[in-house]
């Protein structure tokens, strides 16, 4: 890998029919780089593919390769290629066929294909299957041909969409290897798309994480890990515990009415932060020897460890450990100061755009009417700005009667005292609090009671 910016996406969004896709990013990868875009389904990862290779345009922004603004040149002509989850391969066409299909396209000398051909056939490990058909070959011998196919050409950049996506757990940790290998080998781009946080920290020389179209982190795959941005990363990658905390000066944090010694620094005296901690860095020890005691609430083994939860008065801890303790036990916490990373606050709102309508006492949202306390000083049909509160968002069974919208899961986050729910409801996605986990995809009905909800005037641009 070197330092030369080999594509830069400058201030680019994309939009489709009004709903934004990506919204400006600015990202640039390194000539020779294992760039992964990390994030949940429908963040805009695999738009950002897309857009490299030029199958779709930018709605606004410029994307470079070295130095030159590629938006007019067609998909074929750039020296970007693509490996697709399901491959798409040529199932009546033999293996050494499909690979040499983009040669024979350039009608390249049959000798110089055939030792090209045969010299990716040892590159990802299929010396002698030339012969053999697509529908002889297992889902991980499929996918290095794919991937033979795309390479034997040449490209600057090697796109892979969630390639590993259909094979099966062992398989794809053997492929994860066998791909930083190949990648290492040859020296080209990668830029790799994937939901699995366990794929982007195995290969990843650089992890892009996304969310809703923007940009939350960019850092190594120990940066990532170890010093999250905001509670989203800190979830998203591994487990975590995230809890609200108090920074009072350089390295000292409180935390459930507790002082720490911690590593951070920066920030201003007395203002409030999140605090994370992995799982993994904390010790259960004897209760009369911790500051904080809890009795385990349950204990599942991960193969390696055993994975405890301790409810502490209210606030209930992940701990992984590799020793084993009951269920009723009551026992000990120690966080040590480096397990301690502090994050700035981020503090989630239901902001939407409305419409008052003070003669029937409601606010229109999204073409749904909530009952409201409308402020004397609105008139009818006045445009306005709608706040409301998570906690004041009341999730039901999709069915019940006082639902005012439904929708459906899209994430669910773990904050220590509750979870905190976003809930895609089409033009909006709306934040709730709730004492139980939800499943992605589970419908989901919503209510908010009208002194809930905090109207005011729109700002004039």
């Amino acid at each position: 890998m070197t330092d030369r910016h080999l594509i830069e996406l400058i201030d680019v969004s994309k939009e489709y029919a009004g709903d934004v896709a990506l919204e400006h990013v600015n990202l640039y990868i390194k000539d020779g780089e294992f760039l992964t875009l990390l994030g949940p389904s429908g963040c805009g990862k695999t738009t950002m593919l897309r857009l490299i290779a030029g199958f779709i345009q930018p709605t606004s922004g410029r994307i470079e390769m070295d130095g030159v603004d590629i938006a007019n040149v067609p998909p074929y002509k750039r020296k970007i290629n693509t490996v697709f989850q399901k491959y798409a391969l040529f199932p009546h066409l033999n293996v050494f066929d499909n690979i040499a299909f983009g040669l024979k396209i350039k009608k390249m000398d049959k000798a110089l294909i055939k030792e090209k051909v045969e010299a990716m056939l040892e590159l990802v490990n299929l010396r002698g299957y030339g012969e053999r058909w697509i529908d002889q070959l297992s889902g991980g011998q499929q996918q290095r041909v794919a991937i033979a196919r795309a390479l034997v050409n040449e490209p600057q950049v090697l796109l892979l969409d969630e390639p590993l996506g259909a094979l099966d757990l062992k398989l794809r940790q053997e492929m994860q290897v066998e791909l930083k290998r190949m990648q290492q080998r040859l020296g080209i781009t990668f830029i790799y798309v994937t939901h699995d946080q366990e794929e982007a920290l195995t290969m990843s020389d650089t992890i892009v994480v996304l969310k809703d179209g923007e940009i939350q982190q960019i850092g190594t795959p120990t940066d990532i890990y170890n010093e999250p941005k905001n509670p989203f990363v800190a979830d998203f990658i591994g487990e975590s515990n995230i809890i609200p905390g108090i920074m009072l000066q350089d390295y000292r944090v409180r935390i459930n009415n507790l002082t720490y010694d911690c590593v951070d620094a920066g920030f201003k005296k007395n203002v409030e932060v999140d605090v994370v901690i992995r799982p993994e860095d904390i010790d259960i020890i004897p209760p009369e020897k911790a500051r904080i005691q809890g009795v385990v609430q349950s204990v599942v083994f991960m193969g390696v460890h055993y994975e405890v939860d301790v409810d502490c008065g209210g606030y209930e801890w992940i701990v992984h450990t590799t020793d084993y303790v009951a269920v009723g036990e009551t026992v000990g916490i120690d966080i040590p100061p480096d397990a301690i990373h502090v994050m700035k606050k981020t503090r989630s709102m239901n902001i939407f755009d409305g419409i008052a309508y003070p003669d029937d006492r409601l606010v229109t949202i999204d073409e749904t009417d909530f009952p409201a306390e409308i402020p004397a000083s609105f008139n009818e049909k006045d445009e306005l700005l709608v706040e409301i509160a998570p906690k004041d968002v009341q999730l039901l069974a999709p069915q019940d009667e006082g639902s005012q919208v439904t929708g459906f899961v899209k994430a669910c986050m773990f904050l220590g005292t509750h979870y905190e729910v976003t809930v895609d409801c089409g033009e909006n996605d709306w934040i709730a609090f709730s004492d139980e986990f939800m499943e992605d995809g589970e419908q989901v009905g919503i209510r908010v009671p009208a002194d809930c909800i905090r109207l005011s005037a729109q700002s004039a641009d």
